[in-house]
């Protein structure tokens, strides 16, 4: 029960530290209220609720729930009144977004794994819990998305799904197939920040 309320809460942390993602995304572009907490609710809940219409868990908890939207709601309202100290809060913002990545990552490739799916569904489907709202809060917004541009983002992301369906497949201990894969998504996420690490890109600006 203890686990299962700190899974929980970290779970929700990471959707305040999304929403706060996508609520500063908006205010840079000078989007009203309304854009402002829309973009902040697509960010932290698009990739949950784009995985649970495809394992047909229906409502999908992002809409169904109602701590997912008050929690985007708060973290929007906070990014507006103090956007000038969020906007200094960049490192730890991307701290709990890595682990947000983490816990979505591997929660969302477990509850596919828990509607019947097989393992290639649960790890694409944990991968677009993670990155799929911050995908749809830059389409929104008329930009190319970072995970298709740079940076250890979508990558860490397989890792962490794809160890945990790794860690059901060959039965681990719970502790472990939950959370070795959130931590090793986490580091590597933390790592490519601090260290600037980025994949291989090719073109004219390759080198740029």
């Amino acid at each position: 029960m203890n686990e299962q309320l700190l899974f929980n809460l970290v779970d929700l942390a990471g959707t305040f530290a999304f929403a706060i993602s996508g609520a500063t995304a908006a205010r840079r572009c000078n989007l009203d209220l309304f854009g402002i907490l829309a973009i902040a609710f697509i960010t932290a809940c698009g990739g949950g609720i784009a995985r649970d219409l495809c394992i047909g868990a229906i409502p999908p908890a992002g809409l169904s729930d109602w701590r997912y939207l008050f929690t985007s709601v708060i973290a929007a309202l906070l990014t507006i009144v103090a956007y000038p100290w969020v906007e200094r809060l960049t490192y730890p913002v991307r701290l709990f977004d890595a682990m947000g990545l983490g816990l979505f990552a591997v929660y969302g490739a477990h509850k596919t794994l828990l509607f019947g799916h097989n393992a290639e569904m649960a790890i694409l489907l944990g991968i677009i819990t993670a990155i799929g709202g911050g995908m749809a809060r830059d389409v929104l917004l008329a930009r190319v998305s970072i995970v298709l541009q740079q940076e250890i983002y979508a990558s860490a992301a397989f890792v962490g799904a794809a160890l945990s369906v790794l860690g059901e497949y060959l039965s681990w201990p719970a502790v472990w197939a939950t959370w070795l894969p959130m931590l090793a998504c986490f580091v590597l996420r933390f790592l490519s920040l601090r260290l600037h690490w980025n994949l291989p890109r090719f073109g004219r600006d390759a080198s740029s």
